[in-house]
């Protein structure tokens, strides 16, 4: 029983990883006022760009660096559409997913003569597992925190490092005053689509990690639609976690947990259709919970404040 645990918890965090890295991208662009419902094509991009490029130069390092370069590539294609040419950003954003889904198709097959995956053919590189010193010899612990791969460990310090950000600099500071209220930033000299257009590249940066775990950490390879709309689950998670990135984080895991409970089920459930969607319905549930508790909460918060008023009110004629 407690290695079925331990492997569930170990399953749990390898299946969160890459939404923990889309949430991360999303919480960014949230901050400065914006919804980045392009992080799926971002994905996609990264994913399909680290591959080729990593077997181009046979250099893991140099395929991570030109994946992450191909997504703040169409991260500033879509800032100049939208900002610029005053394009409408969500239907761009769209747009750009609907594309991206058939174009990475189009290019596996120009390259490999294939139209589903780029495995056989690119012989592409990934990065490994690593064993933490010390924590690997802890009995369950060890189990549970070591042996995942390198992308993981990097999407738990990228929550730190995205939270310093945001709250700790100058850069964040912006961000945020750009999101509450751009025309106050205006006012003191800062064009807030520059500020715009620095978050939806920084997301792109953080989010490109996402999709190349998919196709260079958890696998080595690219397969068709490999995301499986991973990017809208994390800005899904970005979202009720109101922005910030830990709360973000968290409900990356709590929706890692319906993928990990989907893939536990698969001996017991034969529809293949109804697993694909049973992770989009406990998540379609526990929003609509976490919705519910929180505009009860917002109706118990008016009430109490309805109620000092009148109180004070009361206070006041009597005096």
């Amino acid at each position: 029983m407690v290695d079925y645990i331990t492997n569930f918890i170990y399953s749990l965090i390898r299946i969160s990883t890459p939404i923990i890295f889309v949430a991360l991208c999303s919480t960014i662009s949230q901050q400065a006022g914006l919804l980045n419902m392009a992080a799926e094509a971002m994905m996609l991009t990264s994913a399909l760009a680290g591959v080729m490029f990593s077997a181009m130069f046979q250099n893991v390092w140099l395929g991570i660096l030109c994946g992450m370069a191909c997504s703040v590539i169409l991260a500033l294609f879509l800032c100049f559409a939208s900002f610029v040419m005053k394009a409408d950003l969500y239907l761009m954003s769209i747009s750009l997913n609907m594309s991206l889904v058939a174009g990475t198709v189009f290019v596996v097959y120009l390259v490999t003569g294939t139209k589903n995956t780029t495995a056989g053919v690119v012989q592409s590189l990934s990065l490994g597992s690593i064993d933490i010193p010390l924590i690997k010899d802890i009995p369950i612990l060890g189990a549970i925190l070591s042996g995942h791969n390198l992308f993981t460990y990097i999407a738990l310090v990228m929550v730190f490092l995205v939270w310093f950000l945001l709250f700790r600099t100058k850069i964040g500071l912006r961000i945020r005053a750009s999101g509450q209220n751009p025309h106050a930033v205006e006012s003191v000299g800062i064009n807030p689509r520059k500020i715009y257009t620095l978050a939806f590249v920084l997301s792109a940066a953080v989010g490109s990690l996402g999709g190349m775990y998919l196709s260079m950490g958890y696998n080595n390879f690219f397969i068709r639609n490999i995301t499986a709309n991973r990017g809208f689950i994390g800005m899904a998670a970005a979202t009720i976690g109101n922005g910030m990135p830990v709360g973000a984080t968290i409900m990356s895991f709590v929706f890692g947990l319906a993928y990990a409970i989907t893939n536990y089920l698969k001996p017991y459930i034969v529809d293949s259709y109804f697993l694909s969607a049973l992770p989009f319905l406990l998540i379609i549930i526990f929003y609509f919970i976490v919705s519910a508790y929180r505009s009860t909460q917002e109706k118990r918060r008016l009430l109490e404040a309805k109620k000092k008023l009148m109180q004070a009110e009361a206070a006041e004629s009597q005096l």
